[in-house]
């Protein structure tokens, strides 16, 4: 196999920490580099656990995850995942990005999780820290073989990308949605092409999974968008968020989420660094909205949310059936508190 002919020695010396049989990482079989990923390395374990517990303080609707691999090679500037992997010994920067952690059994480990007595089949969500159907899976196809064990054992299960790798297992989800509750979930949160691509510079495009979407529709699965993160003054400008709906919408998704940016540690410093590359003007309207914390503060939330709710009426993915969207409606909810009416491309950061 020709990835067995990339693995690098014992003593190569390249990451701090993480030489075989190294505690900060557990399980360590080969570390493996090859040209068809340049300038990433793949650190290849064996998991002792599939399952991860999410804390009852949780505000998410799920008490347990499954994550095949750690770091993502989507490269999202803004990922909230990125201080997780300073528990490794790497930085949430560049190593996030290219030191990519696979746990090669996770499959046959989960299935004997999942085939325990004690297990009581609880939602398993696939896709919540770093992206199952990120590039690599295309090499390691994980994913296969995590749906068939918690779909034989009885567990509902769902699923969160952004990679239009989960095409290939559509047959293998469909299969399991006939034996357990199956969902699946596409984030897509920018449209234009330019900027998302500096955003996301390791992501498929827009379009490609607002086709990813009609496949999902077409295989007569349920799909929920999640448009987010909405970035303020980049992407939460009523233009933009009417013509990604509408795109979602024709694409066939049946409901739509929106969420505003957080900043958790690790990702905080990542993005506004890129932010002082990318748009320094919106560097003191960020301090503002988000200052020393994680989330915007609760003018800036309060305010998307009520733009976005005639949006996601109007385009029928609010859960309920669409309804007309009145040019008063589209009026109002047109600008920020105290905004002029000016292209959100011109606006300066002194609205919140």
């Amino acid at each position: 196999m020709r990835w067995d002919g990339q693995r690098i020695a014992d003593d190569d010396g390249a990451l701090p920490g993480l030489s075989l049989g190294s505690p900060a990482l557990a399980g360590l079989v080969r570390t493996v580099r090859t040209p068809e990923f340049a300038g990433v390395t793949f650190h290849e374990v064996l998991a002792r656990s599939a399952l991860s517990h999410v804390p009852a303080a949780s505000q998410v609707p799920f008490r347990w995850t499954v994550n095949p691999m750690r770091g993502c090679l989507h490269r999202c500037v803004y990922c909230f995942a990125r201080g997780t992997h300073r528990y490794l010994d790497l930085d949430a920067g560049r190593d996030f990005d290219t030191q990519i952690v696979v746990k090669t059994n996770v499959a046959e480990v989960l299935r004997a999780e999942v085939e325990r007595p004690s297990w009581v089949r609880e939602h398993v969500a696939l896709g919540t820290n770093t992206d199952p159907y990120q590039r690599a899976e295309g090499r390691y196809a994980l994913m296969p073989g995590v749906i068939g064990a918690l779909a034989s054992s009885g567990t509902p299960l769902s699923v969160l990308t952004k990679g239009t790798l989960l095409r290939r297992d559509l047959p293998v989800l469909a299969a399991a949605a006939d034996e357990v509750p199956v969902s699946i979930g596409v984030s897509i949160a920018v449209l234009d092409d330019d900027l998302q691509q500096r955003l996301e510079p390791g992501t498929p495009s827009a379009r490609a999974r607002l086709e990813l979407v009609r496949a999902v529709r077409d295989a007569g699965l349920p799909v929920h968008v999640m448009v987010a993160p909405v970035l303020p003054w980049l992407t939460d400008s009523v233009d933009h968020l009417d013509r990604l709906l509408a795109a979602l919408a024709e694409a066939g998704a049946q409901r739509a989420t929106v969420l505003a940016l957080h900043l958790r540690p690790g990702a905080r410093e990542w993005f506004l660094a890129w932010l002082e590359r990318e748009r320094p003007d919106l560097l003191a309207g960020y301090g503002r909205v988000y200052g020393g914390g994680s989330y915007p503060h609760r003018p800036y939330r309060d305010w998307l949310t009520a733009r976005v709710r005639p949006l996601l009426a109007h385009h029928g993915l609010d859960g309920r059936r669409a309804q007309p969207r009145s040019d008063d409606v589209e009026r109002r909810w047109a600008r920020r508190p105290g905004e002029t009416p000016e292209p959100a491309a011109t606006l300066q950061p002194g609205l919140f």
